[in-house]
């Protein structure tokens, strides 16, 4: 049986330690490597044969260069087939969206820790399966995608709490052109969350 050659970039020891002790126990999976910068991870990325990385989004401060260190990665010649799990605490929907933008596989959260072994098989088997700490932020992230420019900024106004009249001062419109945006938007998105 070929085992899974996995990198874990972690900068917290807590984490680096105990996600590390969790893959080498497993009889299918092999820890080729352990990262703790940006600058490790690229490095290694380099010069090992890796199926999978695990990827902290946050390795020095919130610097999300997690993200810098994923792009690089996937950019180099030897690491366009390694699949990336992104592993983090954060929620931020804009992360998560450029995450898989840059070429993520998953996105997991680290309060979701039980299922990294599950999905590393996933990842490797090349089964995109994403995690449900990312799939709401992408269900949402599709629907707001059906909305104009205009729409889309009339949305985050009242998303923010604006009322209809500080939505209309802000925008320069009327009240009654707020209030059909509004109504087309509701339309919009309610369509689209039907089953």
């Amino acid at each position: 049986m070929e085992r899974i050659r996995v990198m874990l970039v972690e900068d917290d020891p807590f984490w680096r330690d105990h996600i590390s002790a969790d893959l080498a126990d497993e009889p299918d999976i092999v820890v080729a490597g352990v990262a703790a910068t940006k600058e490790e991870a690229v490095d290694l990325a380099s010069r090992l044969e890796l199926n999978v990385i695990l990827m902290d989004i946050n390795l020095t401060g919130n610097n999300l260069d997690g993200l810098d260190a994923a792009e690089q990665i996937l950019r180099q010649e030897r690491s366009r087939s390694v699949k990336i799990i992104m592993l983090t605490s954060i929620t931020d929907s804009e992360v998560i969206m450029k995450s898989f933008r840059l070429g993520a596989m998953n996105y997991i959260n680290k309060s979701s820790y039980q299922d990294i072994l599950q999905a590393v098989r996933e990842a490797n088997s090349g089964r995109a399966s994403i995690h449900p700490d990312a799939a709401r932020t992408m269900r949402s992230e599709v629907q707001l995608m059906e909305l104009s420019p205009t729409e889309r900024e009339v949305f985050e106004l009242r998303r923010n709490g604006l009322s209809k009249r500080e939505i209309s001062e802000r925008l320069h419109k009327s009240t009654n052109t707020i209030k059909t945006q509004l109504r087309s938007i509701k339309n919009k998105l309610t369509h689209f969350n039907m089953d």
